[in-house]
């Protein structure tokens, strides 16, 4: 019985040495190495290589009063209305293919905020070149999926400013890469009910017979 326990104390011993020598879990390793836990691994999330860069923002005033295509009509109107804040929009996208970025530049009056001029400018360099003019007042000028809508506010003879009877919507489309020009894509119309008039209030309904 003495001897037989011996042996498989003996057993045992070399069983937990093996079981030591594995390269696996964190006991001693095969190059005697002194053991380690595992580690796990903690990514840094880094920018996507297709992350869009930040658009540069511009001084609209001064690239308005800068260029010779802006009217001298919306030029006398573009001061501030309150302080410095002066009646204008500005939208940056990509429109006409270009590597740098476009400006969308809406300019407005301050009594009734009705559009006076929509410009587009493309980034050429360190400078911006106008590549689109619109100043058929009341006119309004946003990108939408890499396009260029243009709304025109349409009057018929007693209209009030805030009540037009209608809109024309025009889409335009870059074309021709960086020497091309914007092509009208579509054109809506859309007709604004009479059912309300100017000041808000429902228009009477006709007594039945």
């Amino acid at each position: 019985m003495t001897a037989g326990t011996t042996a498989l104390a003996g057993i045992s011993a070399i069983g937990l040495l093996v079981s030591g020598c594995s390269t696996g879990g964190t006991g001693t390793r095969d190059e005697g190495e002194a053991a380690q836990p595992d580690k796990v691994a903690h990514a840094t999330p880094s920018p996507s290589a297709s992350s869009p860069a930040p658009f540069a923002k511009v001084d609209p005033v001064r690239l308005l009063k800068s260029d010779p295509k802006v009217s001298a009509r919306v030029k006398t109107q573009l001061k501030p209305c309150t302080k410095d804040e002066y009646p204008i929009d500005v939208s940056y996208g990509h429109l006409t293919g270009a590597t740098g970025q476009d400006v969308v530049v809406n300019v407005m009056n301050c009594a009734d905020a009705v559009g006076l001029g929509s410009y587009v400018y493309r980034a050429s360099g360190t400078s911006y070149d106008n590549v689109f003019t619109a100043e058929e007042t009341p006119v309004y000028a946003e990108i939408d999926r890499g396009d260029l809508v243009v709304t025109r506010q349409m009057y018929a003879p007693g209209d009030k400013p805030a009540f037009a009877s209608s809109e024309v919507v025009t889409t335009y489309h870059w074309s021709g890469g960086t020497a091309g020009k914007f092509a009208q894509q579509s054109q809506v119309e859309n007709d604004y009910s009479k059912a309300v008039d100017g000041d808000g209030t429902a228009a009477p309904v006709p007594a039945s017979p």
